[in-house]
């Protein structure tokens, strides 16, 4: 049996993982080594991807910097989600804040130390992001839309990490026919960005009391749920573009299924948001959002499951 101290440490370790939302760090993980495998190098093969070390590093530098964001975050919201999230809040507080901040700036510094190993464009890179997160927890959050849009883009900026990587990688005549691969991914990107800014605007729904109680004004607390609502509903619209790009003008392979099904579900969707006004319901719709988001991350494998068996040695291995 564990002693007191013992359990007291556990409890501590399990709340810091609960900060750093340590079980979304496998999905992060997952989602940028299949996007490089199956959208931004694919002609690589899954093996090459694999045992990329300095693609390695950026994932791994770009994990701990989720993960270091998620607590400084949590350090800023502290008194918020003691009204928005208190089961969640009470597991959070048996790490002290102080220790949180010092556990934030030593993922910070061993961040900067992995991405000075791949390049200084990656430490230049990394050094702009951390102080975005932060920049965004202390001051953007607070405000409506831009906080919103900041936290989307947010999101999405480690995969531009991973585009980065290839495009600095490739020679002159590779970057010109790798410019035609452009418009793909940026069509994936403006996809995952709606659902992250759709999710965000649920968020706020969903958080009404607690960012009231702290002076956030989000678009709910200024203009209304009504008019919240009604952006929630243009964006969800506006998700029709790139899964058009994607599935009419691009080949997607078999993952045109999953655009397709979003799309239904995002229908049935928008038919409860406007039935919906306790903070129940706009959790039900956070949690089909977030779905739809991890889905997405497994059917990427769908675009073109043969890359799989590209390699000769993975063949080998299997």
């Amino acid at each position: 049996m564990f002693s007191r101290k013992q359990k007291l440490l556990l409890m501590k370790i399990i709340s810091l993982f609960s900060v750093a939302r340590g079980y979304n760090i496998p999905v992060i993980i997952l989602a940028q080594y299949l996007s490089a495998i199956f959208i931004l190098s694919p002609e690589k093969g899954t093996l090459a991807n694999l045992l990329d070390l300095n693609l390695f590093l950026l994932v791994l530098a770009s994990s701990i910097t989720i993960a270091s964001g998620y607590i400084i975050n949590n350090f800023y919201d502290s008194q918020k989600d003691l009204i928005n999230r208190p089961n969640k809040s009470m597991l959070d507080r048996l790490v002290s804040q102080k220790t949180k901040l010092s556990v934030y700036f030593t993922l910070n510094f061993i961040v900067a130390f992995i991405a000075l190993i791949v390049s200084w464009r990656a430490l230049f890179f990394f050094s702009s992001y951390i102080f975005l997160i932060w920049f965004y927890s202390h001051k953007i959050k607070k405000y409506p839309l831009i906080g919103n849009l900041t936290a989307a883009v947010l999101a999405v900026i480690p995969f531009f990490a991973i585009l980065l990587h290839y495009y600095f990688n490739l020679s002159f005549e590779e970057i010109e026919s790798y410019k035609s691969n452009l418009a793909v991914i940026f069509a994936h990107a403006s996809f995952l960005f709606l659902l992250l800014l759709i999710r965000e605007m649920i968020k706020d729904l969903e958080n009404i009391k607690g960012d009231l109680a702290n002076n956030y004004k989000t678009i709910p607390i200024i203009y209304g749920e009504t008019t919240s609502k009604k952006a929630i509903s243009l964006l969800t619209f506006l998700t029709i573009i790139p899964v058009y790009i994607l599935v009419d003008i691009y080949d997607v392979g078999a993952m045109e299924i999953y655009f397709y099904a979003c799309l239904i579900i995002l229908l049935f969707f928008l038919l409860y948001l406007w039935k919906s006004e306790r903070k129940g319901q706009y959790l039900l719709l956070h949690n089909v959002l977030k779905f739809l988001i991890v889905a997405g991350v497994f059917c990427i494998v769908l675009i073109n499951p043969t890359v799989l068996l590209n390699s000769k040695k993975l063949l080998h291995l299997l």
